[in-house]
């Protein structure tokens, strides 16, 4: 350059500034023969961009002793900008009052970012000062300001301000969508779409994101589907944003099949689309469709992030499919996710579902930071495998760290607390969960106190807690009462259970069979007759049990009696030698198991064959000598196969694992790890 002027010097400037060079940027700077203010703000805004905040510091503060003619408000508005990305709350202030010394706190191009400045440090008053004092406002200030408002959860000055806008863009409309929908308006979210619709004003990504999160959040599928169709009406559907909006709508809304159908037709899809299919799935009960659509995403380049991973880990939780689980953890320690918390969460819960418990708790240990979830995974642990004491001292090392329990943290402790019989300690902590942490009780809560009290055979205290909810039991916690009354033996609250029960929902099956067994354990045949009669008058099915156990990749599913697996005459020879086997070390069969009237052998033959047995029965022939045997089972262990595994486990020296519908069972060498207390 021959003759460089004060122009010339500044776009070469502004280049290096730009592209973050800021060695060559402060040589050129030093070079100049004169500054001007473009020359100063270049320098500024390069250090603000892309290195330290003391260096930006550093130049605005040379910038002022270089003449304050050189400030304009493109300088107020960097610095603010770098005081507001950098969370420099003290910086901030002091560019304010600069701005109100050097007389700039007029100007709507300073004013905006101020506002937005406190606003997004949560100096939420501070910003509606800054904005009140300003004698002119602009539509983007007005947006800013309902953003701060609506990020601290003061919706109605929000909703005061919106109103009063003279004049409102698209975007004033799609923030204030957005957020009543993140403070769990959902319905005046949809509502103000509406509202917007009739203005006529354009929609975007994000307006349509907003107003379908409300909708699934509402599971208001009626008007998602019309959004939906409006979407389509206005070519917004290849949009990869709305089609995941719309993916994650309906798998909330419990419509599989729409989201199934949306996915399919997506022109493009990334990692937030796929995820959304995959987490819907797993939401659903589609566990294992979750996963298959995992191994989709991986064959279509699509890597997936630590949410991704993480939710088909908990799918495989689900299926307590441990072969498939730890594939997963694997691939989370090759690919470097297994750092986010999201994902050792998941881990810790996994293992904990699948009966490692072991494993869960050294995942735990090594996990370099932990929140309260990560808590609350090991003690639901631990709680399913009816490890009380352990429980009980992990949750009171999760008091000690300072975290909160939640609900399902305390669903954890209430639970472990009614599997080992610890009453005293469980109205404890109930007790301490409504008092001390001001956590409302929900139905789940109620029914571990009904089962407390129940299961350690104090009837009618449970009746009486009953009576003092403040609502009634739902059908779980009257079923959970109905068990107990079968256990001890107490027609009289069975009855009324079963009643309230039926009550409440009158095909639930739970309450014939339940009610059926009391009166089969009392000899009260013609009452379990006019039972059966009644179920099948009304039309009402007993859920069949089904064991399940995994060998080669592939699902072997059993029901009882059954002959339809191709390896039925070894399995069914296996458990006749066992059974032999059984009764020289003392095995006596439980009949109380059986509600059928029919003569004793009989009885036998139908309890050799429950479908558990026949699980276990396989798992010995199949699966090889030192791995431990794991069985899933649909419904609770009945006494009679529970007793007859502490057998098995002692006579074939093999430890079995059973997960039924309520806890994890570790036989081995003759004993249980529940302690005979389920």
């Amino acid at each position: 350059m021959a003759q460089p002027n004060l122009f010339s010097w500044n776009t070469i400037l502004s280049a290096y500034s730009k592209s973050g060079n800021l060695s060559e940027m402060n040589s050129v700077f030093h070079h100049m023969p004169f500054h001007d203010g473009v020359s100063w703000n270049l320098l500024i805004s390069g250090h603000a961009s892309h290195g330290s905040v003391n260096d930006a510091v550093k130049v605005y503060n040379l910038m002022l002793k270089d003449g304050l003619g050189n400030l304009s408000r493109i300088t107020f508005s960097t610095m603010l900008i770098m005081s507001s990305s950098r969370r420099c709350v003290d910086l901030g202030r002091q560019i304010h009052g600069h701005i109100l010394k050097f007389g700039f706190g007029s100007y709507v191009f300073v004013g905006s970012p101020l506002v937005d400045m406190y606003a997004k440090l949560g100096l939420i008053y501070d910003a509606k000062r800054g904005f009140d004092e300003l004698p002119e406002r602009n539509i983007v200030m007005y947006n800013t300001m309902i953003t701060g408002l609506l990020r601290r959860g003061l919706v109605e000055e929000s909703r005061r301000l919106f109103r009063g806008m003279k004049d409102k863009d698209s975007i004033s409309w799609t923030t204030m969508i957005t957020g009543l929908m993140q403070n769990g308006l959902e319905r005046e979210a949809i509502d103000l779409f509406r509202e917007m619709r009739l203005e006529g004003l354009a929609m975007d990504q994000f307006t349509f994101g907003s107003v379908l999160t409300a909708c699934g959040g509402l599971l208001a599928l009626e008007e998602g589907k019309q959004i939906h169709a409006y979407i389509i009406r206005n070519d917004h559907k290849d949009n990869v944003f709305v089609g995941s909006a719309l993916v994650d709508m309906y798998c909330k809304c419990k419509s599989i099949k729409y989201a199934e159908s949306v996915f399919r037709t997506m022109a493009r899809k990334n990692v937030v689309s796929w995820t959304a299919m995959l987490v819907g799935y797993g939401h659903n009960g589609c566990s294992e469709e979750a996963v298959k659509i995992f191994c989709n995403m991986q064959r279509n380049g699509i890597e997936p992030d630590d949410f991704t991973l993480g939710s088909v880990i908990s799918s495989c939780a689900n299926l307590a499919s441990l072969e498939e689980g730890t594939q997963f953890h694997g691939r989370s320690l090759v690919t470097g996710l297994i750092s986010f918390i999201t994902v050792s969460n998941a881990l810790v819960t996994f293992y904990g579902k699948c009966g490692n418990i072991e494993d869960s708790h050294r995942l735990f240990n090594e996990m370099n930071v932990r929140d309260e979830v990560s808590w609350t995974a090991l003690v639901s642990g631990y709680a399913k495998f009816g490890k009380a004491n352990e429980t009980i001292d992990l949750f009171e090392k999760m008091l000690s760290h300072g975290l909160k329990p939640d609900e399902v943290t305390f669903i954890g402790v209430l639970s472990a607390c009614s599997r080992a019989g610890l009453v005293e300690k469980g109205r404890h902590y109930f007790e301490i969960m409504v008092k001390e942490y001001g956590i409302r009780p929900i139905h789940d809560h109620y029914t571990c106190m009904i089962d407390i009290l129940s299961r350690a055979g104090r009837l009618e205290e449970a009746k009486s807690f009953i009576n003092k909810m403040p609502f009634p039991p739902d059908a779980i916690g009257w079923a959970t009462l109905l068990s107990s009354c079968r256990i001890h033996g107490n027609v009289e609250i069975g009855k009324w259970a079963a009643e309230s029960l039926l009550e409440l929902d009158p095909y639930n099956p739970a309450s014939y069979v339940l009610l059926s067994s009391i009166y089969a354990s009392k000899g009260k045949w013609d009452h379990v007759s006019q039972l059966r009669r009644t179920m099948r008058e009304k039309g009402v099915r007993k859920d069949p049990g089904c064991s399940w156990i995994k060998y080669k990749s592939r699902v072997h599913i059993f029901s009882a009696d059954d002959w339809s697996s191709p390896y039925s005459d070894q399995i069914y020879a296996e458990l006749e030698k066992l059974n032999r086997k059984m009764i020289k070390e003392g095995y006596v069969p439980d009949m109380s198991s059986v509600l059928h009237d029919v003569e004793l052998s009989e009885k036998i033959k139908m309890l050799n064959h429950h479908s558990e047995k026949l699980a276990i029965a396989f798992g010995l022939l199949f699966i090889p000598p030192g791995l431990p045997i794991r069985v899933v089972k649909n419904l609770r262990v009945c006494s009679d196969c529970h007793n007859a595994t502490k057998y098995i486990s002692k006579i074939t020296q093999r430890e079995i694992l059973v997960r039924d519908a309520v806890r994890f069972h570790l036989f081995k060498n003759g004993e249980c790890s529940c302690g005979d207390f389920w």
